[in-house]
């Protein structure tokens, strides 16, 4: 999306995480978790932590491939923003799976330790 589709970074990557997050939340729920919780609850929070994730991850991906370009000078400009999203990608499976586990698909038994 950011070289075929023309488009600038936050729009390149909010379209492909939201395509890849459709597809996510089936897999995750299904095969990584085998998730028995109802889709509407668990669909709520799926979306939520989405949202946090790709916020959080491509903004520090970016400031992360703006610190290299102009302070350490490490990174040359062409490469900045393929830097930042690759970063950001990283950033965003590393946050996202770990929101999954721990909020959305979490085991019944373990939210019920949790809230007492």
């Amino acid at each position: 999306m950011l070289h075929w589709g023309g488009l600038e970074y936050w729009p390149a990557t909010f379209l492909g995480n939201a395509a890849g997050a459709l597809v996510s939340y089936f897999l995750n729920r299904t095969f990584t978790f085998r998730s028995s919780e109802k889709m509407g609850s668990s669909s709520i929070r799926f979306v939520a932590v989405i949202f946090v994730c790709y916020y959080a991850a491509y903004s520090l991906g970016r400031e992360t491939a703006d610190f290299l370009a102009n302070t350490v000078h490490f990174l040359p400009s062409l490469f900045q923003k393929d830097v930042s999203v690759l970063a950001g990608t990283v950033l965003y499976t590393l946050f996202n799976y770990l929101g999954q586990r721990n909020f959305v698909f979490r085991k019944k038994e373990e939210r019920r330790r949790h809230a007492a």
